[in-house]
């Protein structure tokens, strides 16, 4: 409680904390950076898609026949192959497949004026959709979610095992709550990261722990089951605290916007946490090379900086 740098536990568990820390860094910035976009994953594949004109349940839609023609008018020597049937308020458009030799495209058009609105993907909703699997899955689909519950896993040991390693003693404990200015930007750096990591101890763990339970869902359903009867009815406890961590995870917020906010910002913290362990790491690398240092100080991390 008094000296918590002496104990070999603690060194132990900040090497574990370091070094898994590094080996996770890159991983972290690019899950804290694309978690934190995909918040506004909805507002942001509105914006990307090709902009729909307004329903009208009164207007007068367009024949199959006169969609085709307009297509075709748009896109000479091109033939319309595949014409949609369906508008809903949602969507108010007809997709039209168009074909020339081997050559393909998607296009979407205007069901009551026959003008050509735009691709039916666009190349910012693919873009979009790329970050959804890069967040997701790595890109490597199943497998993929699979690591992404590991890489998690090892998340949450760094977040865990960081709150063992912020308690600097009874007496300096207050002052690893705050980040203080004027004192060099080392010192900055170490009070962002410790007075981070404290107060945003709950968003970290949550993120670790619903990113394992994402990748790697079945051994929290076995224990679902376990502690509840599979064939009770209605929805089960356990299984509306799994759906809130997902929710909770993703920050599916609808229209609260200032909650999708504080999502996004927060979820900017494990990016920052990785980088600026980082720097605190290399500081002291490079000092060690360049300086004479005493046993204390070259306790990587246990002491806080001067």
């Amino acid at each position: 409680m008094h000296q918590p740098q002496t104990l070999w536990l603690r060194r132990a568990l900040f090497q574990v904390h370091l070094w898994s820390g590094i080996a996770i860094g890159l991983y972290l910035v690019m899950l804290s950076i694309t978690g934190s976009a995909l918040v506004y994953r909805i507002e942001l594949n509105a914006l990307l898609a090709t902009p729909r004109p307004a329903y009208n349940a009164g207007a007068t839609r367009l024949t199959t026949d006169q969609i085709r023609q307009a297509a075709e008018r748009a896109y000479p020597g091109w033939k319309a192959t595949q014409i949609g049937e369906r508008i809903t308020r949602r969507d108010p458009t007809i997709g039209v497949s168009l074909e020339r030799g081997a050559e393909k495209k998607e296009r979407l058009f205007n069901p009551y004026t026959g003008a050509d609105l735009g691709d039916s993907f666009t190349r910012g909703e693919y873009f979009l959709l790329w970050i959804v699997k890069l967040h997701d899955d790595l890109l490597f689909e199943q497998t993929g979610r699979f690591w992404n519950g590991v890489g998690s896993g090892i998340a949450t040991v760094v977040c865990v095992t960081g709150l063992v390693v912020w308690w600097p003693g009874k007496r300096r404990w207050k002052r690893s709550l705050q980040v203080k200015r004027g004192s060099g930007w080392r010192r900055f750096n170490w009070d962002l990261h410790s007075a981070m990591g404290f107060w945003l101890f709950l968003f970290l763990l949550m993120w670790g722990i619903s990113g394992v339970y994402l990748g790697i869902p079945e051994p929290f359903s076995n224990f679902v089951n376990y502690v509840s009867d599979p064939n009770s009815p209605g929805e089960r406890p356990a299984d509306v605290a799994l759906s809130w961590l997902t929710r909770l995870h993703f920050g599916r917020w609808r229209d609260q916007p200032v909650l999708k906010a504080v999502w996004a910002i927060v979820g900017l913290v494990p990016a920052v946490m990785a980088v600026s362990g980082v720097i605190m790491w290399w500081n002291r690398a490079v000092r060690r090379r360049t300086m004479n240092t005493t046993p204390d100080s070259r306790d990587a991390g246990v002491r806080q900086p001067t």
